[in-house]
């Protein structure tokens, strides 16, 4: 992803609101699932991390990340922002 792609996510990504939320039970298979069928439809999703979360959100990005086969546009503070792409179906077109 190039760094202007990452940009145009970005911009899109503040207009939504999180849709998942990360507690003390940290990664669960189901949320893992969760979030890739959520990913499948939407392509652009924001995940916010609870204070009650003992895991670093850069680890839960990254292993977000390698579980969806995702890409991490962004993690500021608790929140992270995932893109995969819908090769059946795009929703979101990238810039060039």
């Amino acid at each position: 992803m190039t760094s202007k792609q990452r940009a145009y996510l970005k911009g899109l990504a503040m207009n939504i609101e999180s849709v998942f939320q990360i507690g003390k039970s940290s990664l669960t298979p189901q949320m893992t699932d969760a979030v890739s069928e959520c990913l499948a439809k939407r392509e652009l999703i924001k995940i916010s991390v609870l204070k009650n979360c003992a895991d670093d959100p850069f680890e839960l990005s990254e292993i977000l990340k390698e579980r969806t086969g995702s890409e991490v546009v962004q993690v500021i503070g608790k929140k992270i922002v995932l893109y995969k792409r819908n090769n059946k179906n795009p929703k979101i077109e990238l810039p060039k």
